[in-house]
């Protein structure tokens, strides 16, 4: 079981590494915000950690004779979920130190410009820049940043982890040929 959650982990990771990389080099240093930035991480999270689902899949199939509960599933699945977090948050540090640079710095400006735009008022332009200042600071410790960042792919991992084996604890599901 090691073995898949290497293999599948490692695949996974790439992917979402990838789909992080494509989106720097589509959009440069500054990373699209709001919903377009959401809709693509998240896009890319779900397509990368398709393979849990192939990975649980493969294990029960080739493993385990075509059957597999769902406490061993989600194991799995959790496993190789935290291998492709690992991969992204290594990923995202490595494009900080190369191509982002100061992404805190870009996101406080994005939200600050945003709120202007939107009719803020002087009060609540303090308020918010405050608060940016304050997310600037925090962001800089990798105390802070890692954690944050590996809490933004791997509670999908669990999501996708939770589905697939539920799904596929029931060997009907797309059984093995043999």
């Amino acid at each position: 079981m090691g073995r898949n959650i290497l293999k599948y982990g490692v695949i996974a990771g790439l992917v979402v590494a990838g789909g992080m990389w494509g989106t720097l080099l589509a959009f440069g240093k500054q990373m699209p915000h709001g919903w377009l930035g959401m809709a693509l991480g998240y896009l890319s999270m779900l397509v990368a950690l398709s393979a849990v689902f192939v990975g649980i899949k493969h294990h029960r199939d080739a493993d385990r004779g075509g059957v597999i509960r769902f406490w061993p599933a989600f194991g799995l699945g959790l496993g190789i979920s935290l291998v492709a977090a690992i991969f992204y948050v290594l990923a995202w540090e490595l494009a900080q130190a190369t191509v982002v640079g100061d992404f805190a710095g870009h996101y406080a400006a994005s939200a600050i410009a945003q709120a202007k735009a939107g009719g803020a008022d002087a009060a609540a332009l303090a308020k918010l820049t405050a608060q940016m200042d304050e997310f600037r600071r925090q962001y800089a410790d990798p105390l802070f940043r890692l954690p944050m960042t590996f809490a933004e792919v791997f509670p999908v991992g669990v999501l996708v982890s939770l589905v697939s084996a539920a799904v596929l604890r029931n060997p009907r599901v797309l059984p093995a040929r043999g």
